[in-house]
């Protein structure tokens, strides 16, 4: 049997364990090839270095930047943007690298090797957003409103 000899590690492995095992589909050679496989792969990831931006989980996948499906550069159109991992185009990323592709947005931009202000929502819809947003009245503090009504009635 395998033993877990670091404590944080060993609770870890003892909760997936514990999870794993309690799906239906789950065979007892499943559980013991897991017994086995989980100190080396949580171990490695506790000792992994870890960059800002960017989870535990993906240390292993940035290292080596991925090839793109489609040119980076035509990766942004006016109304869309389009996913580098499978070349779907959406309005906005994060949901779909998230539910799709397990990726959060700063190992999306490793991975690929992205700018920080890379977009990640298409550009007319962030223009719309901020279009209503204004016209909402957000953005705006009552002390400016109230400055404006005391000019106007000054005058």
């Amino acid at each position: 049997m395998t033993e877990f000899t670091d404590p944080p590690v060993s609770e870890a492995a003892v909760r997936v364990i514990a999870a794993f095992a309690s799906r239906e589909s789950a065979t007892v050679k499943d559980i013991l090839a897991l017994t086995q496989a989980l100190p080396a792969a949580l171990t490695g990831l506790q000792s992994a270095p870890e960059k800002p931006g960017m989870s535990k989980f993906s240390v292993q996948t940035a290292t080596e930047t991925a090839i793109p499906a489609v040119p980076v550069a035509e990766s942004v159109t006016d109304d869309s943007v389009t996913c580098l991992c499978c070349g779907r185009s959406f309005t906005m990323l994060k949901r779909h690298l998230r539910a799709e592709h397990g990726l959060s947005e700063g190992d999306y931009r490793i991975k690929f090797n992205l700018d920080d202000d890379h977009p990640l929502v298409a550009p007319n819809y962030s223009l719309r957003k901020a279009d209503y947003a204004k016209k909402a009245g957000l953005g705006r503090y009552a002390r400016d409103e109230a400055v404006q009504e005391n000019l106007g009635t000054q005058l």
